[in-house]
């Protein structure tokens, strides 16, 4: 089950991937690796710029997108590519 790490204020968003099987935790809470990093964008300072990794983990600015569309951001980077 990929994990992902989500800001206080993504509650809808956590709430969704929760429901679609997703392992969620807070974001600065988390102690092991997680797949994705989900913030609002007011932390992109913080993270840096927000292409970058997180612990080696996709960054993801929520900033402007519904929850539908995180969701989807967060499941295409959270798949792995089969390869044929």
């Amino acid at each position: 089950m990929p994990k992902v790490a989500i800001e206080d204020s993504l509650s809808e968003v956590g709430k969704m991937l929760r429901e679609n099987g997703y392992d969620v935790v807070k974001l600065g809470n988390w102690q092991q690796l997680v797949d994705a990093v989900v913030i609002t964008g007011q932390d992109v300072n913080v993270l840096g710029d927000q292409s970058k990794t997180a612990a080696g983990a996709p960054v993801i600015n929520a900033d402007g997108m519904t929850v539908m569309e995180v969701f989807h951001e967060v499941n295409k980077r959270c798949t792995p590519t089969k390869h044929r």
